[in-house]
């Protein structure tokens, strides 16, 4: 006589193995590995404010804000954890305001990418992989895309003075992409 207890059990086992393959996927999105987000983001501007002069009036120099960005400080990303180009930029516009922004970037696609301005050094190789989590650091979002030029705002409460590196952070396996020295200029 034949037990059925045979069938139940590989129903279980293919139920389990689905599950585990699907929060597999889920977890290391093998597919972005073959996606490549591109953006192309201009330096942003700000806008003549109402205590700006008015545009016949002589400015005076001491009261008229710089109309350019000026880039504070930057430095070349290097490869951690996969292969990443590009340089970084950490500039003051006009109005005050500050952007880190990204030009020329070039790694691969992730689950959970951020750009974060850090305190921590830059390290070539295995060792500057996981260090950028260990001190201070300001999230300033998710990655927009993985190849071309784009801009994240650094929050109006945060001292820029007070960071010294930018990764490319993946957090879901906490580990950087690719990180920049912000060296001064």
């Amino acid at each position: 006589m034949r037990t059925s207890l045979g069938r139940p059990l590989v129903i279980g086992v293919l139920v389990v193995a689905v599950a585990v393959a699907g929060f597999g996927l889920y977890w290391f999105q093998p597919w972005k590995l073959w996606q490549d987000e591109t953006v192309r983001e201009a330096l942003p501007t700000a806008a003549a404010s109402a205590a700006d002069p008015a545009p016949d009036a002589s400015p005076d120099p001491a009261r008229t804000p710089a109309r350019d960005p000026r880039t504070l400080a930057g430095g070349a990303l290097i490869s951690h954890e996969h292969s990443t180009s590009g340089t970084v930029k950490l500039v003051r516009l006009p109005d005050g305001s500050h952007v880190v922004r990204l030009e020329n970037l070039d790694t691969s696609n992730g689950p959970d990418l951020r750009v974060w301005l850090t305190d921590a050094p830059v390290r070539e190789g295995r060792a500057g992989w996981h260090v950028f989590d260990d001190g201070a650091y300001v999230s300033l979002g998710k990655l927009k895309g993985n190849k071309g030029s784009q801009n994240y705002t650094v929050p109006a409460d945060v001292d820029p003075s007070a960071f010294s590196s930018v990764s490319i952070w993946c957090d879901r396996f906490d580990v950087s992409f690719g990180a920049a020295e912000l060296g001064r200029v």
